[in-house]
């Protein structure tokens, strides 16, 4: 085909494709036109297909005596399900996970803490807040105006100014 072996042009789509997975991979931010429901336009589904698709074909002319066209045939469907495997258990669940390592300090308030550092009765001491983005220390006030001895459970009750504004966590029980 072309005048070139078809290993060879499988193996010539397989290496410009690859640099363009490659290059998606830093770029993907902006290339990324992947529309819900329509993974068939996602240049990620379609990159790994055609990487599949390639390198399987490359693989059996090299390795079988099947003809071009039911090696083309069999590299199209391993392709298939390899992509398919691909999109459902790593590509999905990547994109529905939204754990972001970032937070505000209002999005604190309302946090349990636990004090790591005496708050004094005007002064500051230092709290932290375990959350899903893990371990968060703050520096913090009495909003009351009392003292607050180490290991005492508080409850962020505003933030200022970078500062925790925090009361002693009382858990309510209720009895029937």
């Amino acid at each position: 085909m072309f005048g070139y072996s078809i290993e060879t042009i499988y193996l010539t789509i397989l290496i410009v494709i690859g640099c363009c997975t490659i290059l998606y991979l830093f770029f993907a931010d902006f290339a990324d036109v992947s529309i819900d429901g329509l993974p068939f336009l996602d240049p990620a589904v379609n990159l790994s297909f055609i990487t599949f698709t390639s390198a399987a074909g490359y693989f059996f002319e090299r390795f079988s005596s099947f003809t071009s066209f039911i090696i083309f045939i069999i590299a199209f469907i391993i392709a298939c399900l390899l992509t398919a495997l691909l999109y459902y258990f790593l590509l999905v669940p990547l994109r529905s996970a939204e754990v972001s390592l970032a937070y505000t300090d209002e999005s604190l308030e309302g946090q349990a803490g636990k004090v790591i550092v005496p708050v004094p009765l005007d002064g500051f001491g230092e709290i932290v807040i375990e959350s899903a983005n893990g371990i968060i220390s703050k520096r913090a006030a009495s909003f009351h105006h009392v003292e607050i001895p180490y290991d005492t459970k508080v409850l962020i009750i505003e933030m200022r100014n970078g500062t925790a504004m925090v009361a002693i966590y009382e858990k309510e029980e209720f009895q029937f």
